[in-house]
């Protein structure tokens, strides 16, 4: 008898009348609201427009959805295609199969597609979102906790999965949790990117390749674990070759790019770094006095003398009236 485990949902849907309300794609979206959220305030930190952001992942997004899809597709292609499969199944995203290697490449694809349209650096964008993207991860992974899937091998620990389920060859037991462990890696790469961010100041696309890295360094251990079926090569599995290749590449990319760009980015966005410019050159403009317009100096008051001059004496009203007499 076990003591402890973390149990399974009995389902992973909910039905609001005819509406099917499925906890996997409630994962996927706030963990898409969390990564806009986090994005947005990191980019707007690096001196960049508010809704910047939203409006690359308006991109970013679709593209990373169909770009997971095809990869998990294309690697688990005798799950839809093989005899007794129905291909429409390729289709059914809810069901749960998004690989991340593809969700992260087509997704920047749609991101840069986004960034040149708004006019900003792919690598700044990516820096800034890197710990919402990964993340979203971590909210993801818990979909597979709903839909009973990506499990690890037998386990009797306090913090085993019970897996009840006996659909699609499952066999109901009690399991790693290998959701729940890539999920708080998952956070703990968020942790260090925006750590190292600060400390080391990194720029030019170094932030996503920390993240990239770290994220595979996890993802291969816990690869290693999964007893679901995958495609073996050298007697490792397929997605344990991609982390260890996406890996070599990212450091690759993090040291070339400190030497051949150090630093980071001064103006992430040029909109929003020509705004207070304007602004400051509006107000200089209005404090100036317009010289269009000659100042009048003003005019000396009168003479006392002249006044007085002007004003008839008692003594001149006389003369004038003796004078008038005669």
């Amino acid at each position: 008898m076990e003591l402890a485990y973390i149990p399974s949902p009995s389902r992973g849907v909910l039905y609001l009348g005819p509406i099917p309300l499925r906890g996997y794609a409630f994962c996927i979206i706030i963990g898409v609201f969390i990564a806009v959220w986090l994005g947005n305030r990191r980019w707007i930190a690096r001196g960049g427009q508010a809704g910047t952001v939203a409006d690359i992942a308006v991109w970013a997004v679709p593209f990373g959805l169909v770009g997971g899809r095809l990869y998990h597709v294309i690697t688990d292609y005798e799950l839809y295609f093989s005899p007794g499969r129905d291909w429409v199944d390729a289709f059914k995203v809810w069901q749960g199969g998004l690989g991340i290697w593809g969700a992260i490449a087509l997704g920047a694809l749609g991101a840069w597609i986004g960034a040149r349209r708004r006019g900003v650096p792919m690598p700044a964008y990516a820096d800034a979102v890197a710990p919402g993207i990964v993340l979203a991860q971590a909210m993801g992974r818990w979909g597979n906790w709903f839909n009973q899937e990506l499990y690890g091998r037998e386990t009797h620990l306090p913090w085993a999965l019970h897996i009840t389920s006996s659909e699609g060859g499952r066999v109901p037991g009690y399991y790693h949790p290998t959701f729940l462990y890539e999920s708080l890696w998952c956070i703990g790469v968020a942790l260090l990117v925006m750590w190292a961010d600060r400390r080391f100041t990194l720029g030019h696309g170094r932030a996503f390749a920390l993240y990239v890295a770290a994220y595979c360094v996890g993802r291969g251990w816990i690869e290693y674990m999964r007893v679901d079926d995958a495609h073996h090569i050298l007697g490792l599995r397929l997605n344990d070759w991609t982390a260890l290749i996406v890996f070599l590449l990212a450091v690759t990319y993090m040291i070339v790019s400190a030497r051949l760009r150090p630093g980071r980015e001064e103006i992430v966005e040029p909109l929003a770094a020509a705004a207070p410019a304007a602004s400051a050159e509006g107000a200089t403009t209005d404090a100036e006095p317009d010289k269009s317009v000659p100042e009048q100096a003003d005019e000396p008051a009168d003479d006392p003398a002249d006044v007085s001059a002007d004003v008839p004496t008692p003594a001149a009203e006389e003369t004038g009236s003796a004078s008038k007499k005669s």
